[in-house]
């Protein structure tokens, strides 16, 4: 049984509501688009000011704002991956064909590998670990605008 299968009696219920075609197709782009452009702008930029700016005030203000929102956009994005995979199941389209679904999990992955390094302490505040959480991130970020890109084409081609 593949994931279409699995998750074809929920999209059947939703397409039962009666939801706009409108919003199951451009629901879930609308909705990321916010959390990558918004939240992914603001974590970035929060966690890269906490690294460089000297003024030690602004910068713990920035690393407090980064450990704030960091998570919820990593909630909102697992949460907004499975909206986007059930909004293609409710419109008969292949889920794992897509460059668009292998860049999400892409996305998902190396947020995951950062939220490990930075529970772990950053391995006792090791200094090559605080880097690579910096570059990880910033890595995530770049995939999100060619997941933005790809969810776009995507959507113009249905």
């Amino acid at each position: 049984m593949n994931l279409t299968e699995v998750l074809e009696p929920i999209a059947a219920w939703f397409r039962s509501l009666g939801v706009p075609e409108a919003i199951v197709h451009w629901g879930h782009p609308a909705m990321m688009g916010i959390v990558i452009f918004v939240m992914g702008s603001f974590v970035g930029y929060t966690g890269w000011q906490s690294r460089i700016v000297e003024d030690k005030e602004v910068a713990n203000t920035n690393r407090s704002n980064h450990r704030k929102m960091a998570p919820l956009m990593f909630i909102f994005m697992a949460l907004g991956s499975t909206g986007g995979v059930l909004s293609l199941v409710m419109q008969y389209h292949p889920i794992m064909e897509s460059p668009h679904f292998w860049t999400g999990l892409s996305v998902l992955l190396l947020l995951g590998i950062n939220a490990v390094i930075s529970l772990s302490g950053f391995g006792g505040n090791n200094p090559g670990l605080r880097n690579l959480h910096a570059y990880l991130g910033s890595t995530a970020l770049a995939v999100m605008l060619l997941h933005a890109v790809l969810g776009f084409n995507l959507g113009m081609s249905f």
